[in-house]
């Protein structure tokens, strides 16, 4: 898939034109895979290239003046584009130049001047352009062929970020999953922690999200993805694993300011030994709640409910 993120680039070389489909995609849940699926299709027919514009920092953090937290890195979501068929996708950088510019305007300077749209293919919600004044309707009344994709629901509720933000907040990964069409997972690089888990028994990879949005505190059964930074749903081995995310308050110390998420990949053998883990990329997939942090009488008392952590982590994700 071609990436473009300067408007001054395109158009691209040799580019038959395009289908176009504009939005955040956070989370690139069941309705975005809707409106790809259609998207490559409509470009199928008219023999172009099938292609997302899309926002490098969410366009809220602008219009509101905070943003939410994301779902999914942006190269988590470029991946997902290119898994789905699209061929090119531009990313946009919403600042207050975007922002004032007119739907008409935008229509014209990007989307027909520079990506040669021939169709459009979006969301039932889709807005864009100063005031939200773009979309559907303002497509068609200019002339241009478009085809909105209708919201996708499961069970009673439309099928949104929002939604799934909110799932993932409150600890809802059954429900987020189906909402996602896959497991809850966020994305991080293995830094260097105080080695206490391989002190007792238990090597954890510590890592450093590249995301905000987490599932609340607690101890998780998990699937573990060792991947390629430059392909990230390209795993180079993946493990099942047992992470706590939280603040460790059996441990001494100041309590760090954010939760901390420490992995402990099973069945790894002496993996960590040589310390070959720190600094690769991990997608951690989240399958099952297990427990709620909480503090121990020392040491002894936490290796004793690791290792049935352990057990029970193994179990569960046998059922699943």
């Amino acid at each position: 898939m071609i990436t473009t993120d300067d408007v001054s680039d395109l158009p691209l070389a040799g580019s038959p034109g395009s289908v176009v489909s504009i939005g955040v995609f956070d989370g690139v849940h069941l309705g975005h895979e809707a409106i790809l699926a259609a998207n490559v299709a409509r470009a199928r027919e008219l023999d172009v290239q099938p292609t997302v514009v899309t926002f490098g920092r969410h366009p809220k953090g602008i219009l509101l003046g905070r943003a939410p937290r994301t779902l999914t890195t942006l190269a988590h979501r470029l991946e997902l584009f290119r898994r789905a068929g699209i061929v090119h996708t531009l990313v946009l950088n919403f600042d207050e130049t975007l922002r004032s510019m007119p739907a008409p305007e935008f229509t014209r300077s990007i989307l027909i001047e520079r990506l040669a749209a021939e169709s459009f293919v979006l969301g039932f919600d889709s807005k864009f352009g100063k005031g939200q004044a773009g979309g559907p309707v303002l497509l068609r009344e200019l002339g241009h062929d478009v085809h909105v994709v209708p919201k996708v629901t499961v069970g009673s509720r439309a099928v949104s970020s929002t939604a799934i933000r909110e799932a993932v907040e409150l600890g809802d990964l059954a429900g987020a999953a189906r909402m996602l069409g896959r497991p809850v997972s966020v994305f991080g690089d293995v830094v260097r922690g105080e080695a206490l888990g391989r002190r007792i028994g238990f090597p954890t990879a510590n890592l450093d999200l590249h995301h905000e949005l987490h599932p609340p505190t607690g101890v998780y059964a998990c699937r573990a993805h060792i991947v390629d930074p430059d392909n990230p749903l390209a795993a180079r081995a993946s493990h099942d694993a047992v992470a706590n995310i939280g603040f460790r308050p059996t441990v001494s110390g100041e309590r760090p300011a954010e939760p901390l998420v420490e992995v402990h990949l099973l069945d790894c053998g002496d993996r960590y030994a040589d310390d070959s883990l720190y600094g690769e990329h991990v997608e951690l997939e989240f399958l099952r709640h297990l427990r709620p942090e909480q503090r121990f009488d020392g040491l002894t008392e936490l290796r004793a409910q690791i290792a049935r952590d352990v057990a029970e982590a193994r179990r569960m994700l046998a059922e699943h």
